[in-house]
């Protein structure tokens, strides 16, 4: 099965004539939600960290850090908008293979796009090509990649980025395989990390491997043109279970980036479907915080082996934590990126509550389901059961949606006025005559 090849020539040779008019609409979508997670987590203090680290080494001023001032060279871009659009836990999930695409696909390619001007139809197109090929390397891996400990959206994400890339700079088949070799021998990302701030370092030097995977081959940097399929290549090193058919499936007929979702709250999207109840047992006012004598929670295996930290003592430890973010969602009665704050996760108020929830995974529940029950001290249950979480497949979110969570998360950056525009902006991309305009608009004054 020649994968490596296959994939190199649909990204090369595919009639974009042939993309559906709602793939187009959900890759601008895509740039309107990783747009607003950049924007959030933009001073986070992962990104703080890494450009404190990186600042003396930083080459000259191509791109733009969203939501800061700053301009540095096209890959540290890549590095650092693929950093803060993670850190939050808030952008896109493939629900099928839970990677996250847009973070290395759209920090790899809108760096890019301010280093070497494309027009807006070709930048949207080559979203859709970096977020199909991304999420297609993840489903040829299989659920063992995953199973195994990988992240995969560090693994997968660079032959994203790759992909978006060399689309807009019409990269040749044979030049495309070679780029998605240099991607698969740098390919990386533990899901140990989880809760700490490498988490968000993955899908950054995703976009930045992507990148320069690109940059290399298009200089005559070789490599192997079977690096995804090759018995000692990407798929069988890193999944005891390939499922490589699945990545060239109905490739270019079947599109995955309408399989994509976004989240409505800042964590691991399996605790959405329990926040979701807790906000509706909240919204109901049937009792006080303090009348609560325990929570109980029914949810698919996953959550558990995703979000099970009982004791987190981050905002980044708390995003994975199901016991937090049901704590939290029941006194608040909201659920904001600001709930999984340090101050937030400490809250002497949240942890007494988060002390009084369990969980039980219940066979046969589907990943964007759960029942919540609370146990009042005056012996009284309430319970809600929720069938489909906001966010999945079967509800999710809207345009309008979307602009209000972008809204939210660029608040602090500029005045409404300003922030209406530069959503007005992400909104039109595909009409743009230089969508590195893009990235201008969305740095800091």
């Amino acid at each position: 099965m020649k994968t490596t090849e296959s994939l190199a020539r649909f990204v090369s040779e595919y009639d974009t004539r042939r993309i559906p008019d709602a793939v187009r609409h959900q890759a601008i979508r895509s740039l309107v939600n990783w747009a607003g997670c950049a924007l959030g987590g933009a001073r986070h203090p992962a990104v703080e960290n890494a450009l404190a680290a990186f600042r003396p080494f930083i080459g000259p001023a191509q791109a733009s850090i969203l939501g800061r001032p700053e301009r540095v060279d096209a890959l540290h871009a890549a590095l650092f908008n693929g950093i803060s659009s993670h850190v939050l836990d808030f952008d896109d999930t493939h629900l099928a293979t839970l990677v996250h695409p847009s973070g290395p696909v759209l920090s790899a390619l809108l760096a890019f796009a301010q280093y070497h001007p494309i027009d807006g139809k070709t930048f949207v197109d080559a979203i859709v090509f970096g977020i199909e090929v991304e999420c297609r390397v993840a489903m040829g891996v299989g659920p063992a990649h995953y199973d195994a400990g990988w992240h995969v959206t560090g693994t997968a994400g660079g032959f994203g980025a790759a992909a978006a890339v060399g689309r807009a700079l019409k990269l040749d088949a044979k030049l495309m395989a070679w780029a998605f070799g240099i991607v698969a021998t740098q390919a990386a990302g533990l899901r140990e990390m989880f809760g700490t701030m490498c988490k968000s370092l993955h899908p950054g030097r995703a976009a930045q491997s992507g990148l320069s995977a690109v940059l290399l081959a298009r200089a005559g940097f070789t490599s192997s043109s079977r690096a995804i399929e090759a018995p000692r290549g990407f798929a069988h090193v890193l999944s005891s279970d390939p499922q490589l058919a699945d990545a060239t499936s109905g490739l270019g007929e079947q599109w995955q980036t309408l399989a994509n979702s976004f989240k409505p709250y800042a964590c691991g999207v399996v605790i959405h479907p329990i926040i979701d109840g807790c906000l509706a047992l909240s919204s109901a006012q049937a009792y006080a915080p303090d009348e609560i004598e325990q929570v109980a929670l029914q949810v698919h295996p996953l959550v558990l082996e995703l979000t099970g930290k009982t004791q987190p003592l981050t905002g980044l430890e708390g995003k994975f934590s199901v016991f937090h973010s049901a704590a939290i969602a029941l006194l608040k009665g909201s659920s904001t990126a600001w709930n999984y704050s340090d101050q937030a996760v400490r809250d002497p108020a949240v942890i007494a509550l988060r002390e009084r929830v369990t969980a039980q995974p219940q066979a046969g529940m589907r990943e964007d389901e759960a029942r919540i029950t609370i146990r009042l001290k005056n012996g009284q249950t309430i319970a809600h059961h929720v069938e489909h979480a906001l966010g999945s497949l079967e509800r999710p979110m809207s345009d309008s949606d979307l602009s209000g969570k972008f809204k939210d998360l660029a608040r602090d950056i500029w005045p409404a006025g300003q922030m209406e525009e530069a959503l007005a902006l992400c909104w039109r991309a595909d009409t743009l005559a230089d969508a590195g305009e893009i990235g201008n608009r969305l740095a800091a004054p």
